[in-house]
């Protein structure tokens, strides 16, 4: 049976701006769907019609889900316990998402550079309060180099 796996971030009222600007950084098919937009009978809560019920973004190389959770409205976003991680062709590639991410209000947590198992790797938060990873591919040293 095939398993496809896709992250789901339930933002505290932020989802259209999050996702939107995650369309910008990527690329892709975004698709928004409002409260307004669904049948809300029963649903334990009343949600703001114009809150997001779910939110979608697909591109070539990145599937990600979301949408506002009524029930964490003023929540922070931010935590060490999750990040995306993100794979990349190239150092480039990897700079230039980095600087996406800046660009739109985010800040380096880990600078993007060699890490000790031969890739590049890197972090960046963004204004939203979620920890982007980064790696792009390089050159694997001898396991003996590692260990020292």
């Amino acid at each position: 049976m095939p398993l496809t796996s896709w992250p789901y971030l339930a933002f505290p009222g932020t989802a259209r701006e999050a996702m939107t600007f995650y369309h910008e950084v990527f690329g892709g098919e975004l698709t928004l769907t409002t409260y307004g937009q669904i049948p809300t009978e029963g649903m334990p809560f009343t949600p703001d019609p114009e809150a997001v019920a779910h939110a979608q973004l697909e591109s070539a190389d990145l599937r990600l889900a979301g949408g506002d959770d009524p029930s964490i409205e003023g929540a922070s976003m931010e935590s060490r316990v999750y990040s995306l991680l993100v794979g990349v062709d190239t150092v480039d590639d990897g700079r230039a998402l980095i600087d996406r991410f800046v660009a739109g209000g985010g800040e380096i947590v880990m600078p993007f550079a060699l890490a000790p198992w031969g890739d590049t790797y890197g972090q960046v938060k963004d204004r939203f309060g979620v920890i982007w990873s980064f790696v792009a591919p390089g050159e694997r040293r001898e396991e003996s180099q590692l260990l020292g």
